[in-house]
């Protein structure tokens, strides 16, 4: 079944149009790499599909649901879970806290996240704000999947991450993809990225560039529009 369609997306910032046609689906249970160098659209593409900030046209439907005029809060009830870049855990409140503010009944509880990532379960009565980088990172994951998303978004869920804690991250992402979780995720890593992926749509300049599976994402096309 359909689970994401994004046909034609075009955003501005102001009078700056930052994309211009952007289009991408998934089905349930894919993983989909978003990709691109820095400031080609990946984030504005996500801030458009979650309506953190308006599109002027194109069309984004979700689970055949029109996007266009629902609020925030209205899509993240339909079952989008977004882990945002630079994480924005709650700092003043405790892990525990987190986990359970904004929790939506479902298969994922405060046990089954403690499993995932038993970090958290050791420091649920720390503060947010004491946590390392790697476990608010962890925490900001375990608080989107307890909203029971039918699409998780990790946006640079392993930028800037120890080598030990991005594995652990990445081991999560492995574990939920095996579980059918929905995936669309947008990170610099593309070994760990391709080990995931289902699809692969590159941006470049706020425009679809390529779109593939990742077998067929070969050194010539990740050199044009990967490269530094």
């Amino acid at each position: 079944m359909m689970l994401l369609q994004i046909e034609g997306l075009q955003s501005f910032y102001g009078r700056s149009q930052a994309l211009f046609n952007v289009n991408l689906s998934m089905e349930e249970g894919q993983v989909v790499a978003l990709m691109g160098r820095n400031g080609m659209g990946k984030t504005t593409t996500i801030r458009s599909l979650c309506r953190i900030m308006p599109y002027r046209h194109g069309n984004v439907r979700f689970l055949d649901r029109d996007l266009a005029a629902m609020r925030p809060h209205r899509v993240a009830r339909l079952g989008i879970g977004l882990v945002p870049e630079g994480r924005r855990c709650f700092p003043n409140l405790s892990v525990h806290e987190n986990l359970v503010v904004a929790a939506r009944p479902g298969a994922w509880s405060l046990e089954r996240v403690g499993l995932l990532f038993p970090r958290l379960r050791e420091r649920q009565n720390q503060m947010a704000r004491t946590l390392s980088g790697g476990e608010q990172q962890m925490l900001a994951i375990g608080r989107a999947l307890m909203t029971n998303p039918k699409l998780l978004i990790l946006d640079e869920a392993t930028e800037g991450l120890a080598p030990v804690i991005r594995q652990e991250i990445w081991a999560a992402v492995r574990e939920l993809k095996g579980e059918g979780q929905s995936i669309l995720i947008v990170d610099k890593t593309l070994k760990e990225l391709m080990r995931v992926a289902d699809r692969c749509t590159i941006l470049e300049r706020g425009a679809n560039v390529w779109d593939g599976a990742p077998a067929d994402l070969d050194g010539d096309i990740q050199d044009r529009f990967l490269g530094v």
